[in-house]
Protein backbone atom coordinates (compact mmCIF):
# COMPACT_ATOMS: atom_id res chain seq x y z
CA UNK A 1 0.00 0.00 0.00
CA UNK A 2 2.84 2.39 0.89
CA UNK A 3 4.53 1.70 -2.44
CA UNK A 4 1.29 2.46 -4.31
CA UNK A 5 0.95 5.76 -2.42
CA UNK A 6 4.53 6.67 -3.31
CA UNK A 7 3.90 5.94 -6.99
CA UNK A 8 0.71 8.03 -6.97
CA UNK A 9 2.58 10.84 -5.21
CA UNK A 10 5.32 10.81 -7.86
CA UNK A 11 2.74 10.80 -10.68
CA UNK A 12 0.95 13.74 -9.11
CA UNK A 13 4.08 15.86 -8.91
CA UNK A 14 6.03 14.43 -11.86
CA UNK A 15 6.01 17.70 -13.78
CA UNK A 16 7.35 19.67 -10.82
CA UNK A 17 9.97 16.99 -10.18
CA UNK A 18 11.02 17.15 -13.83
CA UNK A 19 11.41 20.95 -13.55
CA UNK A 20 13.58 20.66 -10.43
CA UNK A 21 15.80 17.99 -12.03
CA UNK A 22 16.16 20.12 -15.19
CA UNK A 23 17.21 23.14 -13.11
CA UNK A 24 19.76 21.07 -11.18
CA UNK A 25 21.30 19.65 -14.36
CA UNK A 26 21.51 23.05 -16.06
CA UNK A 27 23.00 24.68 -12.96
CA UNK A 28 25.75 22.04 -13.01
CA UNK A 29 26.42 22.57 -16.72
CA UNK A 30 26.40 26.38 -16.66
CA UNK A 31 27.41 28.76 -13.86
CA UNK A 32 25.29 31.49 -15.49
CA UNK A 33 22.02 29.61 -15.09
CA UNK A 34 21.22 30.45 -11.47
CA UNK A 35 22.11 34.14 -11.65
CA UNK A 36 19.45 36.70 -10.74
CA UNK A 37 19.66 38.30 -14.18
CA UNK A 38 19.13 35.00 -15.97
CA UNK A 39 16.26 34.01 -13.67
CA UNK A 40 14.43 37.27 -14.41
CA UNK A 41 15.09 36.77 -18.11
CA UNK A 42 13.51 33.31 -17.98
CA UNK A 43 10.47 34.68 -16.15
CA UNK A 44 10.05 37.51 -18.66
CA UNK A 45 10.29 35.16 -21.64
CA UNK A 46 8.06 32.52 -20.08
CA UNK A 47 5.30 35.02 -19.26
CA UNK A 48 4.27 35.25 -22.93
CA UNK A 49 3.98 31.48 -23.29
CA UNK A 50 2.05 31.25 -20.03
CA UNK A 51 -0.59 33.67 -21.36
CA UNK A 52 -0.95 31.80 -24.65
CA UNK A 53 -0.80 28.36 -23.04
CA UNK A 54 -3.42 29.25 -20.42
CA UNK A 55 -5.96 29.92 -23.16
CA UNK A 56 -4.78 26.84 -25.02
CA UNK A 57 -5.35 24.71 -21.91
CA UNK A 58 -9.02 25.67 -21.73
CA UNK A 59 -9.41 24.77 -25.42
CA UNK A 60 -7.63 21.42 -25.09
CA UNK A 61 -9.69 20.55 -22.00
CA UNK A 62 -12.70 20.47 -24.36
CA UNK A 63 -10.73 18.08 -26.61
CA UNK A 64 -10.14 20.93 -29.06
CA UNK A 65 -7.02 22.63 -30.41
CA UNK A 66 -6.13 26.16 -31.54
CA UNK A 67 -3.29 26.48 -34.05
CA UNK A 68 -4.00 30.14 -34.79
CA UNK A 69 -2.82 31.71 -31.51
CA UNK A 70 0.63 32.66 -32.84
CA UNK A 71 -0.87 34.53 -35.79
CA UNK A 72 -3.54 36.12 -33.57
CA UNK A 73 -0.73 37.31 -31.31
CA UNK A 74 1.00 38.99 -34.25
CA UNK A 75 -2.17 40.61 -35.61
CA UNK A 76 -3.27 41.98 -32.24
CA UNK A 77 0.19 43.38 -31.56
CA UNK A 78 0.39 44.96 -35.02
CA UNK A 79 -3.04 46.60 -34.83
CA UNK A 80 -2.36 47.88 -31.30
CA UNK A 81 0.96 49.37 -32.46
CA UNK A 82 -0.66 50.90 -35.53
CA UNK A 83 -3.48 52.49 -33.53
CA UNK A 84 -1.02 53.87 -30.99
CA UNK A 85 1.33 55.25 -33.64
CA UNK A 86 -1.08 56.44 -36.30
CA UNK A 87 -4.60 56.28 -34.85
CA UNK A 88 -7.53 56.12 -37.25
CA UNK A 89 -8.05 58.75 -39.94
CA UNK A 90 -11.72 59.27 -40.85
CA UNK A 91 -11.25 60.92 -44.24
CA UNK A 92 -14.96 61.27 -45.03
CA UNK A 93 -15.41 63.20 -41.79
CA UNK A 94 -12.08 64.99 -42.10
CA UNK A 95 -11.22 63.94 -38.56
CA UNK A 96 -8.78 61.78 -36.66
CA UNK A 97 -9.13 59.40 -33.73
CA UNK A 98 -6.08 59.02 -31.51
CA UNK A 99 -5.54 56.17 -29.02
CA UNK A 100 -4.06 56.12 -25.54
CA UNK A 101 -2.02 53.19 -24.23
CA UNK A 102 -5.06 51.96 -22.33
CA UNK A 103 -7.14 52.24 -25.49
CA UNK A 104 -4.79 50.12 -27.59
CA UNK A 105 -4.50 47.52 -24.82
CA UNK A 106 -8.29 47.15 -24.76
CA UNK A 107 -8.38 47.11 -28.56
CA UNK A 108 -5.72 44.39 -28.77
CA UNK A 109 -7.56 42.13 -26.34
CA UNK A 110 -10.92 42.70 -28.04
CA UNK A 111 -9.47 41.90 -31.47
CA UNK A 112 -8.05 38.62 -30.13
CA UNK A 113 -11.40 37.83 -28.51
CA UNK A 114 -13.31 38.48 -31.74
CA UNK A 115 -10.96 36.34 -33.86
CA UNK A 116 -11.24 33.52 -31.32
CA UNK A 117 -15.01 33.93 -31.35
CA UNK A 118 -14.95 33.55 -35.13
CA UNK A 119 -12.93 30.33 -34.74
CA UNK A 120 -15.57 29.01 -32.37
CA UNK A 121 -18.36 30.07 -34.74
CA UNK A 122 -16.81 28.17 -37.68
CA UNK A 123 -16.30 25.09 -35.51
CA UNK A 124 -19.81 25.05 -34.05
CA UNK A 125 -21.88 26.39 -36.95
CA UNK A 126 -20.26 24.50 -39.83
CA UNK A 127 -18.93 21.51 -37.86
CA UNK A 128 -15.40 22.13 -39.10
CA UNK A 129 -12.81 20.19 -37.06
CA UNK A 130 -10.89 22.57 -34.73
CA UNK A 131 -7.59 21.54 -36.29
CA UNK A 132 -8.71 22.64 -39.78
CA UNK A 133 -10.60 25.76 -38.68
CA UNK A 134 -7.73 27.16 -36.63
CA UNK A 135 -5.13 26.09 -39.20
CA UNK A 136 -7.01 28.22 -41.73
CA UNK A 137 -7.14 31.13 -39.28
CA UNK A 138 -3.39 30.77 -38.73
CA UNK A 139 -2.89 31.63 -42.40
CA UNK A 140 -5.65 34.26 -42.56
CA UNK A 141 -4.46 36.17 -39.49
CA UNK A 142 -0.84 36.05 -40.65
CA UNK A 143 -1.88 37.39 -44.05
CA UNK A 144 -3.91 40.18 -42.44
CA UNK A 145 -0.89 41.10 -40.33
CA UNK A 146 1.27 41.38 -43.44
CA UNK A 147 -1.39 43.48 -45.17
CA UNK A 148 -1.82 45.79 -42.19
CA UNK A 149 1.92 46.34 -41.68
CA UNK A 150 2.84 46.15 -45.39
CA UNK A 151 5.43 43.61 -44.28
CA UNK A 152 7.29 46.27 -42.26
CA UNK A 153 7.66 46.62 -38.48
CA UNK A 154 5.82 49.39 -36.63
CA UNK A 155 8.34 50.77 -34.15
CA UNK A 156 9.03 53.56 -31.61
CA UNK A 157 5.84 53.12 -29.63
CA UNK A 158 6.80 55.17 -26.59
CA UNK A 159 8.00 54.45 -23.06
CA UNK A 160 4.50 54.17 -21.56
CA UNK A 161 3.56 51.31 -23.87
CA UNK A 162 7.03 49.72 -23.64
CA UNK A 163 6.58 49.49 -19.86
CA UNK A 164 4.12 46.63 -20.45
CA UNK A 165 6.94 44.48 -21.82
CA UNK A 166 10.11 45.87 -20.24
CA UNK A 167 9.05 47.43 -16.95
CA UNK A 168 9.30 46.02 -13.44
CA UNK A 169 7.00 46.20 -10.43
CA UNK A 170 8.05 45.16 -6.91
CA UNK A 171 11.17 43.54 -8.32
CA UNK A 172 9.40 41.38 -10.90
CA UNK A 173 8.94 42.05 -14.63
CA UNK A 174 5.54 43.49 -15.55
CA UNK A 175 4.87 40.60 -18.00
CA UNK A 176 5.10 38.19 -15.05
CA UNK A 177 2.41 40.14 -13.19
CA UNK A 178 0.22 40.17 -16.28
CA UNK A 179 0.66 36.41 -16.71
CA UNK A 180 -0.14 35.91 -13.02
CA UNK A 181 -3.43 37.83 -13.40
CA UNK A 182 -4.36 35.72 -16.44
CA UNK A 183 -3.56 32.50 -14.56
CA UNK A 184 -5.43 33.44 -11.36
CA UNK A 185 -8.48 34.58 -13.35
CA UNK A 186 -8.50 31.35 -15.37
CA UNK A 187 -8.12 29.16 -12.29
CA UNK A 188 -11.11 30.95 -10.74
CA UNK A 189 -13.03 30.50 -13.99
CA UNK A 190 -12.28 26.78 -14.16
CA UNK A 191 -12.75 25.92 -10.49
CA UNK A 192 -15.45 28.27 -9.24
CA UNK A 193 -17.86 28.75 -12.14
CA UNK A 194 -20.30 26.62 -14.11
CA UNK A 195 -18.32 27.32 -17.26
CA UNK A 196 -15.30 25.52 -15.83
CA UNK A 197 -17.37 22.47 -14.93
CA UNK A 198 -18.93 22.48 -18.38
CA UNK A 199 -15.49 22.61 -20.03
CA UNK A 200 -14.32 19.51 -18.14
CA UNK A 201 -17.62 17.76 -18.80
CA UNK A 202 -17.44 18.37 -22.57
CA UNK A 203 -13.85 17.17 -22.74
CA UNK A 204 -14.59 14.13 -20.60
CA UNK A 205 -17.63 12.95 -22.56
CA UNK A 206 -19.28 15.29 -25.06
CA UNK A 207 -22.28 13.01 -25.58
CA UNK A 208 -22.99 12.79 -21.86
CA UNK A 209 -22.52 16.57 -21.55
CA UNK A 210 -25.05 17.14 -24.31
CA UNK A 211 -27.63 14.90 -22.64
CA UNK A 212 -26.98 16.72 -19.37
CA UNK A 213 -28.29 19.89 -20.95
CA UNK A 214 -24.98 21.68 -21.46
CA UNK A 215 -25.05 24.14 -24.34
CA UNK A 216 -21.96 22.81 -26.11
CA UNK A 217 -21.87 25.38 -28.97
CA UNK A 218 -22.09 28.28 -26.49
CA UNK A 219 -19.29 26.89 -24.32
CA UNK A 220 -17.17 26.24 -27.40
CA UNK A 221 -17.61 29.85 -28.56
CA UNK A 222 -16.56 31.17 -25.15
CA UNK A 223 -13.55 28.85 -24.95
CA UNK A 224 -12.09 29.82 -28.32
CA UNK A 225 -12.84 33.50 -27.72
CA UNK A 226 -11.00 33.27 -24.42
CA UNK A 227 -7.99 31.64 -26.10
CA UNK A 228 -7.98 34.46 -28.66
CA UNK A 229 -8.07 37.09 -25.91
CA UNK A 230 -5.14 35.41 -24.14
CA UNK A 231 -3.20 35.46 -27.41
CA UNK A 232 -4.05 39.15 -27.76
CA UNK A 233 -2.62 39.85 -24.30
CA UNK A 234 0.54 37.97 -25.24
CA UNK A 235 0.75 40.00 -28.46
CA UNK A 236 0.71 43.25 -26.48
CA UNK A 237 3.53 41.99 -24.24
CA UNK A 238 5.70 40.90 -27.17
CA UNK A 239 5.14 44.16 -29.06
CA UNK A 240 5.87 46.27 -25.98
CA UNK A 241 8.99 44.29 -25.15
CA UNK A 242 10.42 44.75 -28.64
CA UNK A 243 9.11 48.35 -28.94
CA UNK A 244 8.03 47.12 -32.33
CA UNK A 245 5.24 45.14 -33.97
CA UNK A 246 6.98 42.58 -36.16
CA UNK A 247 4.90 41.03 -38.99
CA UNK A 248 6.41 37.59 -38.27
CA UNK A 249 5.94 37.78 -34.49
CA UNK A 250 4.47 34.72 -32.81
CA UNK A 251 5.68 32.24 -35.42
CA UNK A 252 5.47 28.70 -33.94
CA UNK A 253 4.24 30.07 -30.59
CA UNK A 254 1.27 27.72 -30.88
CA UNK A 255 3.72 24.81 -30.69
CA UNK A 256 5.33 26.14 -27.50
CA UNK A 257 1.87 26.63 -26.01
CA UNK A 258 0.75 23.10 -26.87
CA UNK A 259 4.05 21.78 -25.50
CA UNK A 260 3.48 23.59 -22.20
CA UNK A 261 -0.06 22.22 -21.95
CA UNK A 262 0.98 18.61 -22.70
CA UNK A 263 4.08 18.67 -20.49
CA UNK A 264 1.92 20.18 -17.75
CA UNK A 265 -0.22 17.06 -17.71
CA UNK A 266 -3.31 18.12 -19.65
CA UNK A 267 -4.62 15.33 -21.84
CA UNK A 268 -4.89 16.05 -25.56
CA UNK A 269 -8.07 13.97 -25.45
CA UNK A 270 -9.73 16.50 -23.13
CA UNK A 271 -11.36 16.40 -19.72
CA UNK A 272 -8.22 16.20 -17.61
CA UNK A 273 -5.63 18.81 -16.69
CA UNK A 274 -4.94 21.93 -14.63
CA UNK A 275 -3.87 25.51 -15.26
CA UNK A 276 -1.08 25.27 -12.68
CA UNK A 277 0.25 22.21 -14.48
CA UNK A 278 0.39 24.26 -17.67
CA UNK A 279 2.28 27.03 -15.85
CA UNK A 280 4.90 24.51 -14.74
CA UNK A 281 5.01 23.12 -18.28
CA UNK A 282 5.60 26.62 -19.67
CA UNK A 283 8.40 27.18 -17.16
CA UNK A 284 9.98 23.88 -18.22
CA UNK A 285 9.90 25.00 -21.87
CA UNK A 286 11.37 28.38 -20.88
CA UNK A 287 14.11 26.85 -18.76
CA UNK A 288 14.92 24.32 -21.48
CA UNK A 289 15.16 27.03 -24.15
CA UNK A 290 17.31 29.21 -21.90
CA UNK A 291 19.59 26.33 -20.91
CA UNK A 292 20.18 25.27 -24.50
CA UNK A 293 21.14 28.84 -25.40
CA UNK A 294 23.52 29.09 -22.43
CA UNK A 295 25.14 25.82 -23.51
CA UNK A 296 25.55 27.15 -27.08
CA UNK A 297 23.49 24.34 -28.55
CA UNK A 298 22.70 24.80 -32.24
CA UNK A 299 19.22 26.26 -32.89
CA UNK A 300 18.55 23.26 -35.12
CA UNK A 301 19.31 20.83 -32.31
CA UNK A 302 17.18 22.95 -29.98
CA UNK A 303 14.16 22.17 -32.17
CA UNK A 304 15.03 18.46 -32.09
CA UNK A 305 15.31 18.48 -28.29
CA UNK A 306 12.07 20.41 -27.81
CA UNK A 307 10.16 18.11 -30.17
CA UNK A 308 11.55 15.05 -28.39
CA UNK A 309 10.45 16.39 -25.01
CA UNK A 310 6.91 16.98 -26.33
CA UNK A 311 6.76 13.48 -27.82
CA UNK A 312 8.01 11.95 -24.58
CA UNK A 313 5.37 13.85 -22.58
CA UNK A 314 2.58 12.62 -24.85
CA UNK A 315 3.84 9.02 -24.66
CA UNK A 316 4.01 9.18 -20.85
CA UNK A 317 0.48 10.59 -20.72
CA UNK A 318 -0.80 7.87 -23.02
CA UNK A 319 0.89 5.07 -21.09
CA UNK A 320 -0.48 6.45 -17.84
CA UNK A 321 -4.05 6.61 -19.22
CA UNK A 322 -4.39 3.81 -21.78
CA UNK A 323 -8.19 4.19 -21.97
CA UNK A 324 -7.93 7.64 -23.60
Amino acid sequence: MAKINQVNYIKKFQTLIALLLLCIVLSLLSDKFFTAENSLNILRQTAVNICVATGMTVVILTAGIDLSVGSILALCGAIAAGLLKHGIALQWLNSYIGFTVFGVVVAGIIIGYVIGLFNGFVITKFKVPPFIATLAMLTIARGLTMLYTHGQPISNLGSKFDYIGTGSFLGLPVPVWIAAVVVVFTIFLMQKTKLGRYVYAIGGNETAAKFSGINIPKVTLIVYAFAGACAGIAGLIVTARLDSAQPNAGTSYELDAIAAVVIGGTSLYGGRGTILGTVIGAVIIGVLNNGLVLLNVSPFWQQVVKGSVILLAVIIDKLGHPKD
